[in-house]
């Protein structure tokens, strides 16, 4: 099993910055690909952004490319999105996951609870 909890979310204006941390624990870090999705109520999960287990290769949605950047540190157990130029439309629920397998396609293993993050006009 391995444990998942975000951090960071908050409420921010359009324009504004905002750091989500995700800390892992259970098991090696670095086994596991990660990435973090989004969510609005009624609205389909959408994968934001993903990274594989040494940090080389990531993957970005098209609506967060040049906004958004995850990265990782496997000493710290922990994955980051760092969101820049936020909008309006960047308001949803956050979530972290992992997964074993190839790090960009198939199902994710492990879920954290979400943080909301909040981007007002």
């Amino acid at each position: 099993q391995v444990q998942l909890v975000e951090s960071g979310g908050g409420l921010v204006q359009a324009g504004g910055s905002l750091r989500l941390s995700c800390a892992a624990s259970g098991r090696t870090f670095s086994n596991y690909a990660m990435g973090w999705f989004r969510q609005n109520p009624g609205k389909e999960r959408e994968r934001v952004a993903a990274i594989s287990r040494s940090g080389g290769r990531s993957y970005y949605a098209d609506s967060v490319k040049a906004r958004f950047t995850i990265s990782r540190d496997n000493a710290k157990n922990t994955v980051y999105l760092q969101m820049n130029s936020l909008k309006s439309e960047d308001t949803a629920v956050y979530y972290c996951a992992a997964k074993t397998g190839a790090w960009d396609i198939g199902p994710y293993d492990y879920w954290g609870r979400g943080t909301q993050v909040t981007v007002s006009s």
